[in-house]
């Protein structure tokens, strides 16, 4: 027999986290404890993303719902997984269980997360850093602070209002590769091609969700004329299609916590390979718990971004550490 448990975990912030939508101090993320009574365990992580109408409330209340249907053991993590599609379960919430049910299957059986899943886990995995969206003239300051030339590649947060100045001024401190994330910033194709226009000199390795996803006619439009990539980011959930994105963008970024779990993150992964689009993937602000799942999956991918946990004043799990832009796992993952 299984029990279930549900724990708030409140990650208190280093400094205000600003993109185009939303702000804020601190990130209301929870931990799925699953246990038997032999005293083999597992945990996972929850990260609750507003961008798709996850609440702590909505979290607690589902987790409820969850826990009324779960009955005894589960064989297979397959025959599992089969029982959590039958329940509408907020994305982030059915990760953070169905991860816990794995590492829990990694304890009780004597077996790697390599092995359970039939991935190739890698032992070090390269990560860009986010800038949050700040004023222009705040930036110089954040990268000496923050010793941002350390890392291969900078993600940073934009808006309409001052994203050329702030690409401005961190092309003139910044010498690699640039993300750049607008999180569905502006609102068509020729406000987005305008700006791009502008911008279109800079070290840009793509575009990360300009628009918003119901954009669909202004995407197929602007791919073409774009001078640089597109990686869908708020397009992609657990059951798109990957020809349509492949439509709209040249890759795709894939986050455990929209995806759902680990098996519908893979199936999201090898269908964006089918489709000929690129690969990335991508955290929320997550402790070293839900970022060293995400790790696993890397092998192979063309991007990653998994630097959510290094904004975060107080980690728990210290699963994961970073020299000059490596991640590298400190200790066996899951324990």
């Amino acid at each position: 027999m299984l029990t279930w448990s549900l724990e708030p975990l409140r990650l208190e912030l280093k400094y205000t986290w600003v993109i185009s939508r939303n702000s804020s101090e601190y990130k209301p993320n929870f931990i799925v404890r699953v246990a038997d009574n032999k005293g083999y365990s597992g945990i996972g992580e929850v990260a609750p993303n507003i961008r798709y109408g996850e609440t702590p409330d909505i979290i607690e209340a589902f987790f409820k719902e969850f826990k009324t249907g779960v009955q005894g053991t589960y064989p297979t993590l397959s025959n599992f997984s089969r029982f959590l599609d039958s329940l509408p379960l907020p994305h982030a919430l059915r990760f953070g269980i169905e991860s816990a049910f794995v590492h829990y299957l990694c304890a009780s059986q004597s077996k790697s997360i390599e092995i359970l899943l039939g991935i190739i886990a890698p032992a070090e995995v390269k990560t860009c850093y986010s800038i949050p969206i700040m004023e222009p003239q705040q930036i110089e300051e954040f990268l000496l602070l923050n010793n941002l030339n350390r890392f291969p590649a900078i993600k940073i947060k934009v808006n309409k209002e001052f994203g050329e100045e702030s690409l401005n001024v961190l092309k003139t401190k910044y010498e690699g590769s640039i993300y750049l994330d607008p999180n569905e910033a502006f609102d068509d194709a020729d406000e987005l091609l305008l700006f791009l226009e502008k911008i279109k000199q800079l070290n840009i390795a793509f575009i990360e969700q300009p628009m918003p996803s119901y954009c669909i006619t202004d995407y197929l439009y602007a791919k073409s004329k774009s001078p640089f990539p597109f990686i869908a980011d708020e397009s992609v959930t657990d059951n798109s299609e990957m020809g349509e994105i492949a439509k709209q963008f040249h890759g795709v970024n894939m986050k455990l916590m929209k995806a759902g779990g680990y098996l519908k993150g893979i199936d999201i992964l090898n269908k964006a390979r089918k489709a000929g689009l690129k690969t990335m993937i991508g955290c929320m602000v997550e402790s070293t718990l839900g970022i060293g799942s995400a790790m696993q999956l890397c092998h192979g991918v063309d991007f990653t971004d998994l630097d959510g946990f290094m904004i975060v004043k107080n980690e728990p799990f210290h699963y994961l550490s970073e020299q000059n832009g490596v991640l590298y796992l400190t200790k066996k993952f899951p324990i």
